[in-house]
């Protein structure tokens, strides 16, 4: 996975993310360090439900390397692992709903990211046009 540079810490509403050193929570989450329900391993990819989901079924889809902070990082170093990461949450909407879903990347933390190892949120059931953002 490598080292990671140290981070300023930020602030997102009330809540401070310190700076990152070390394995982010996901990375911890595949080794087995902390508890977190994978329903998906693949070489480069793995997926688990969302501790708080925002809908009736709510996965993250996430690369396995820490080597890209956000989408856009994803896209331009490595377009074929995104390719992967859309395949796979597709494939996991179809096995988990009925292969509708929505699939939402957080860029940044004024768009409310706070794990910066990119991630994609697959949401589906009962989402109605113009649902994003109510809750």
């Amino acid at each position: 996975m490598g080292l990671r540079q140290a981070r300023a810490p930020h602030t997102v509403g009330e809540r401070r993310i310190d700076a990152v050193t070390g394995p982010s929570i996901f990375t911890r989450i595949l080794s087995g360090d902390i508890p977190g329900e994978i329903v998906r391993d693949t070489d480069r990819l793995f997926a688990i439900r969302d501790i708080a989901p925002q809908a009736p079924l709510h996965l993250l889809v996430i690369p396995k390397t820490e080597e890209y902070r956000n989408v856009a990082e994803l896209a331009a170093g490595d377009p074929g692992l995104l390719a992967e990461l859309v395949a796979l949450a597709g494939e996991l909407a179809a096995e988990h709903g009925d292969g509708d879903f929505r699939l939402v990347f957080n860029t940044g933390e004024g768009a409310g990211q706070t794990v910066f190892h990119v991630h994609a949120h697959v949401l589906a059931g009962a989402l109605p046009e113009g649902s994003l953002g109510q809750g």
